[in-house]
């Protein structure tokens, strides 16, 4: 199967080579000429890699990169296209959630070589089985289970281990969980996120597993190893 990627550019012509040579690369190409467009599309068709240009009428690229970094496409590669070449200007569009950034005017031959290696990252990335101590979690089939005991999650239970369970042994802060789980922050006095670990936890350790899902206090939560 081919390989999908959306251009969000609102310069035609750029436009136009793009989609020439990425199809000739073998990709599926479709494009948005302004922010909104290019975020409904990123939403609706799930591309493998979406290149987004910085400045667009309407909503501007850094706000696309972030929306669709806080949503149920949030693991999309983006490479930043712009014609803005400052340090902090880079800094910037990183810092919203790009994973690379090209300046205009670019060569064709390396904006290929970095989408190939983004997408390489992804793909390895992609594990359709991911596991930790006991535990594991099927992302294709979004089924859990413990020493074979599956368990059975809700879709926000399930989005909510499928985060601790790519980010092991690492500290997840409270507000980032809110943004990659729920989309946006629900803000420090909701209580909403406890619930919903207690709800994890309570299924994991139904049979009296061990703990994997801790209370790092005043910061988040992290999945490691019981003690």
């Amino acid at each position: 199967m081919k390989e999908r990627i959306l251009i969000v550019e609102d310069d035609d012509a750029i436009v136009r080579v793009l989609r020439r040579s990425l199809s000739l690369e073998g990709f599926d190409v479709e494009s948005a000429g302004d922010g909104e467009t290019g975020l409904a599309l990123a939403l609706e068709n799930r591309p493998d890699l979406v290149i987004l240009d910085l400045m667009l009428p309407g909503m501007d690229g850094l706000e696309v990169c972030r929306r669709l970094r806080t949503s149920t496409s949030g693991n999309t590669p983006i490479l930043m296209l712009t014609a803005r070449d400052t340090v902090p200007d880079r800094i910037q569009g990183l810092d919203a959630g790009a994973d690379d950034y090209i300046v205009k005017p670019f060569d064709l031959d390396e904006l290929a070589a970095r989408i190939r290696a983004l997408l390489r990252r992804t793909q390895s990335e992609r594990a359709t089985v991911l596991t930790f101590q006991d535990l594991v979690l099927d992302t294709n089939s979004r089924q859990a289970s413990r020493k074979g005991r599956v368990i059975t999650l809700t879709a926000k239970e399930y989005d909510l281990l499928e985060l601790f369970m790519r980010h092991p042994r690492q500290v997840l802060m409270r507000d980032m969980i809110f943004d990659r789980v729920w989309g946006y922050d629900f803000g420090g006095e909701s209580n909403v996120l406890d619930v919903y670990i207690r709800y994890l936890r309570q299924k994991l350790e139904q049979e009296g597993e061990a703990r994997l899902i801790y209370t790092v206090r005043g910061v988040g939560y992290v999945m490691r190893e019981s003690n």
